[in-house]
């Protein structure tokens, strides 16, 4: 395979600008078949098996700009250099979605035996593709089939790819974090004075109120509830069935990547996946647990850093109760 100049410094470039970014960018192998038109060869057709290397930026949630190399597998009369913009469809990246490709290849045919004699070595097309994909374990997999077309001379053209790409930033860097349900400060009754002469009278009781509360982070895109919040959803539940005259507001937020639309709608699964939580799994009646997003416009840090942004993508919820304490 031999990589050419012009796109080593292009991938150069895309790489630095990624690297410097706090968004999500990615880099892969990928193999692929084309199939030209034989108009261009002298053969009847003109096939080609590839193999190469993509890397790619997030410019938002669903859609990520892209350059892409293949070189012919064993040969060097053929490579194609690719640009294009991928957009996802669909709900969350860690499951199967369809996505669209929109970009322009360029073929390099240089030392070609089999070209048409007077035909340009090098042809630009229009590319368009529909696909499959998934995210897993800080890994994206896609499989594709691509339609090429340009200029009469340059003719129609179909090609088949599959990548594996490994994710830097976003949220393959966000990490969960459990944090203990913290209980207020408690109340202590006022001591009573012994009266003059007299035995000194026997304690009030203390009054203590007690506060528990959830706080869930997700990750990226996600409405995933993790298992290492299962000792906040324990102390919850357990104050819940102690005291069965208090419900619970669990409160939904993301970060601001992502349209506002898009934003609420995550809120309101994320809620909803921690309520399904507590009815599913701790028998917490589901008439006692309401579940409300607010998207992002509620924000308990800057979305300008990683951290911050994991720190948005939450869903918390709070209850009081007064315990009596003898002694």
């Amino acid at each position: 395979m031999k990589f050419k100049k012009p796109f080593l410094i292009a991938m150069a470039l895309v790489l630095a600008g990624a690297a410097s970014a706090s968004e999500e960018w990615y880099l892969g192998v990928t193999a692929g078949h084309y199939d030209l038109d034989g108009e261009r060869s002298i053969s009847d057709d003109y096939n080609s098996v590839t193999a190469g290397l993509q890397v790619g930026k997030y410019l938002s949630d669903n859609v990520a700009l892209e350059l892409g190399y293949g070189a012919n597998v064993g040969h060097d009369d053929f490579d194609v250099l690719s640009l294009n913009s991928v957009i996802w469809m669909g709900g969350e990246a860690s499951n199967w979605r369809p996505y669209l490709l929109f970009g322009a290849n360029q073929y390099d045919f240089n030392d070609t035996s089999n070209l048409v004699p007077g035909h340009d070595d090098r042809s630009t097309q229009i590319m368009v593709g529909l696909g499959m994909g998934k995210q897993f374990s800080g890994l994206e997999f896609r499989a594709d089939l691509r339609g090429m077309g340009g200029h009469d001379e340059d003719g129609e053209d179909f090609g088949v790819q599959i990548s594996l790409s490994k994710l830097f930033g976003g949220n393959s860097e966000s990490k969960a974090s459990s944090k203990a349900a913290p209980v207020s400060a408690p109340v202590q009754a006022a001591p009573v004075a012994a009266e003059p002469e007299m035995q000194e009278a026997a304690p009030e009781p203390e009054v203590r109120t007690i506060t528990v509360r959830l706080n869930v982070e997700f990750e990226f895109n996600k409405a995933t509830v993790l298992a290492v919040y299962g000792d906040q959803l324990d102390a919850i539940a357990a104050a819940m069935k102690a005291h069965d005259d208090i419900d619970l507001v669990l409160e939904g937020h993301t970060d601001s990547r992502g349209s506002d639309q898009y934003n609420m709608n995550l809120s309101q699964r994320r809620a909803d996946a921690v309520k399904a939580k507590l009815v599913e799994d701790y028998g917490i009646p589901a008439d006692r647990v309401s579940a409300v997003g607010y998207g992002e416009s509620r924000p308990i840090a800057s979305n300008d850093s990683d951290d911050g942004r994991a720190r948005n993508r939450r869903v918390v919820g709070e209850m009081s109760f007064s315990e009596v304490f003898n002694y």
